[in-house]
Formats: structure tokens, sequence, C-alpha cells
């Protein structure tokens, strides 16, 4: 699965058997991910930023959406396309 967007929505599931994106919700135009980490002490969203990072091969960091489940990530170097 492809994001090409500067900027777009995850919609995270903690506590996970693995980090993964695991498909796009329409209705909420956000990919679904699976994360490792636990929702405590910011652990989650260290691990989406890392984990995003490495799949896009770009820095990204959390627009909105820190202390939800609902986020909207933006790609930090963004250069059109991925």
């Amino acid at each position: 699965m492809q994001i090409r967007e500067k900027s777009f929505r995850v919609i995270i599931k903690p506590n996970s058997s693995k980090n993964e994106i695991i498909s796009f919700d329409k209705d909420k135009k956000a990919y679904k991910v699976n994360i490792k980490e636990k929702a405590e002490d910011n652990k989650a969203n260290k691990e989406l930023l890392r984990f995003l990072s490495k799949y896009l091969g770009k820095r990204v960091k959390i627009k909105s959406g820190l202390k939800s489940r609902e986020k909207l990530i933006e790609v930090i170097d963004y250069s059109g396309g991925i």
C-alpha cells in the first residue's frame, strides 16, 4: 500500500502483535495501522512515527490527535511522490 499524500489520517490500534498498515477506511479517509506498543506514556505515538518514517523513507510528525487513536500525520520532507 503506497501513501502519496503530504498529510494523511491514520487510525491506530495499539498493543498489536506487529507494526503494519492493514487497510484504508474509505468512510473516514484514514489508513488503519497496527502498532506493537501500548498506548501509555506516548509509547504508541513514538512507535507510530518510527514505523511510518521507516515505511515512507521520510520524516513524519503527528499534526493532531496526540491523545486519540485517530491522528493527522504530516510528511515533513515531502517531495511530491513516494
